[in-house]
């Protein structure tokens, strides 16, 4: 990965926060807990989700940049959904949780040396695992979850 490719994954990545509040826009509390799609999650669930994905990833990346081999545990994020109750808590404390670890993590990464972003680990479930595939996975992960609760919405 180029070090211009890795900037506007960072850039991408910084936004996300943003594009989950614009997607959340104008919907309404009932709305948010509405699952238009069977066997899929509702706006708050995927809200949820994020705040919980964002500050497990936000360990991950500081544990590769920070440890020699690091081990990056995987997790059921259904089961996660169920045990965490994630529809039947508000979603405030869910987005500052993601926009507070968001901002951090984007002050880790663009402090990040060259030597740095060629770390690697191991996920226990995908196997090798680098920074920079820690980035590319992240960078997308929030507008991903914004469009699919954008098409709920379309569906209410």
């Amino acid at each position: 990965m180029t070090k211009e490719e890795r900037e506007g994954l960072i850039r991408k990545y910084a936004d996300g926060y943003d594009e989950v509040v614009r997607s959340l826009e104008g919907i309404t509390p009932l709305s948010l807990s509405a699952r238009p799609i069977e066997g899929k999650w509702s706006a708050a669930e995927i809200v949820h989700h994020l705040a919980d994905s964002e500050m497990t990833s936000a360990i991950r990346l500081r544990l590769l940049v920070s440890q020699d081999n690091a081990v990056i545990y995987g997790y059921d994020q259904d089961e996660y959904a169920q045990r965490m109750n994630y529809n039947g808590r508000e979603i405030g404390p869910s987005l500052e949780a993601l926009k507070g670890a968001r901002a951090s993590t984007v002050q880790v990464l663009k402090g990040m040396s060259e030597e740095e972003w060629k770390r690697e680990g191991w996920h226990t479930e995908s196997g090798r695992y680098s920074t920079e595939k820690w980035l590319e996975i992240y960078a997308s992960h929030a507008h991903n979850h914004a469009a699919q609760i954008r098409r709920l919405r379309e569906l209410l």
